[in-house]
């Protein structure tokens, strides 16, 4: 998936909203702002994510629960943790470093990587 056209897409909705909103707008430098500039609201799709989580059959959480997730899994498929620190956007690896956890998976990967070091 290529997203430089969504962007750019995104910047043309968000200057016709600039437009629409005149006197009103609020230029807070985002990419996704709502209309009038301002951030939007975080609570703003809690709704139709507690739904997705229950369609999908998952457990309740948090959309900040997902980023640990991702981060995770990330991890478990072999992703340097400084491009993991890079797509979450932290300014820094000890962030980063919370943001993951050491899974029976990854344990059992350094095991075997450890043991081919040893006795390959």
């Amino acid at each position: 998936m290529r997203l430089i056209p969504q962007l750019k897409a995104q910047k043309a909705a968000q200057s016709a909203e600039r437009l629409a909103a005149g006197d009103q707008w609020e230029d807070w430098d985002l990419v996704f702002a709502g209309p009038t500039g301002k951030p939007v609201n975080p609570r703003a799709d809690w709704g139709e994510f507690k739904a997705m989580l229950q369609s999908a059959g998952l457990r309740n959480a948090r959309p900040h629960d997902a980023r640990h997730t991702a981060a995770t899994l990330l991890l478990e498929q072999g992703v340097d943790i400084r491009v993991v620190q890079e797509i979450l956007g932290h300014s820094s690896l000890a962030v980063t470093k919370r943001y993951t956890h050491v899974t029976s998976k990854l344990a059992e990967d350094a095991a075997t990587k450890m043991g081919k070091a040893l006795w390959a």
